[in-house]
């Protein structure tokens, strides 16, 4: 009985992994997800928190936010961020271009041993954008963490 049971499950796993693999989008597709993604960025505060890996204080979470004027596609996969960061003492507005990849209609901004300008050098993240939530993780040479918060447009 229980040979059969794992044939099946082995089966039915099986089928539903190929059953997943999606169909490349088509251009009219990737046109809509763009401007979807370009619009629902522009003008919004990403707020939320940030955890240090190893920290153990009473509180472990972080505020973060980052203001976003807006989000244009430059070419290929990259992506010019217009924002305003605050990170620690330093409060600098700045266009940060990172690579933007897709899984689906969901983006992610992967950043790998960035420099950015007035903040410094060493910044990776990999943050996945939904609805109206953002999630990922950061690190800035040897230190990191988790982000995650919610995407709101900025009050004019």
């Amino acid at each position: 009985m229980s040979r059969f049971f794992l044939t099946g499950f082995a089966l039915l796993t099986m089928s539903a992994a190929f059953s997943v693999i999606a169909e490349e989008p088509s251009a009219e597709q990737i046109a809509a997800r763009e401007k979807q993604f370009s619009e629902q960025m522009s003008k919004c505060v990403l707020i939320g928190s940030f955890t240090v890996d190893g920290k153990t204080d009473e509180n472990p979470l972080k505020e973060e936010r980052y203001e976003i004027e807006s989000v244009v596609k430059v070419t290929g996969n990259l992506w010019t961020f217009n924002t305003r960061v605050k990170y620690g003492d330093k409060d600098v507005k700045l266009p940060v271009t990172v690579p933007v990849e897709w899984a689906g209609s969901t983006p992610m901004v992967s950043l790998t041993n960035a420099s950015l300008p007035g903040l410094g050098s060493e910044f990776s993240a990999r943050v996945l954008f939904h609805d109206d939530r953002y999630a990922g993780t950061w690190q800035h040479g040897k230190v990191g963490g988790h982000m995650f918060g919610r995407i709101t447009k900025q009050k004019e």
